[in-house]
């Protein structure tokens, strides 16, 4: 059954520079310079081809296009691939957590 399970919630690491914008800051209180500055997102193709799309500017987050380092798979690859429903819920779930560790968090809404 989980071939029919193709998507996938992914994190992109962000270039540190995306703290001059005013509303990530706002929307991260209780970041911890220490940790890294992150887009969480979900898709239905591989996250390395979302990747390429954000950057080449094809349905992209502009935090990711302007910013957008690397995959971080080591915080996602677990937990792919899942129904469409799912991963929803995960994207969501999996920003909550990344902020709650002190992570700076774009996307995941």
């Amino acid at each position: 059954m989980t071939e029919r399970f193709h998507h996938h919630v992914y994190v992109v690491l962000l270039d540190g520079a995306v703290l001059q914008e005013p509303r990530v800051l706002l929307a991260n209180p209780k970041r911890d310079p220490a940790q890294p500055c992150v887009y969480v997102g979900m898709t239905g193709i591989s996250p390395i081809e979302r990747f390429q799309n954000h950057k080449d500017g094809y349905k992209a987050s502009r935090h990711v296009q302007k910013y957008g380092v690397q995959l971080l798979p080591e915080l996602y690859e677990y937990l792919n691939p899942m129904p469409f429903d799912a991963a929803c819920q995960m994207e969501k779930e999996l920003a909550e957590e990344l902020r709650e560790r002190g992570y700076t968090v774009c996307g995941g809404t």
